[in-house]
């Protein structure tokens, strides 16, 4: 699943602007095709993973991300 900005932005629970602004700085991978902007669904999952990791410490975990 390669899911649009909106929708990508809809699963994190984020604006446009904020979605926009962590894929502007490198923080959120994203993909073009054609004129539409594209989030992998691996990367939501990476992207919420690391910002566990910076706020939680590093751990085990063994659910995954509902992307």
């Amino acid at each position: 699943m390669t899911p649009l900005l909106p929708e990508a932005a809809r699963i994190l629970n984020l604006g446009l602007t904020k979605t926009n602004a962590f894929i502007a700085s490198g923080e959120l991978r994203s993909i073009k095709i054609g004129s539409a902007r594209r989030v992998p669904a691996d990367a939501l999952h990476e992207f919420v993973q690391r910002l566990d990791q910076a706020q939680n410490g590093k751990r085990s975990r063994t659910r995954g991300c509902a992307a």
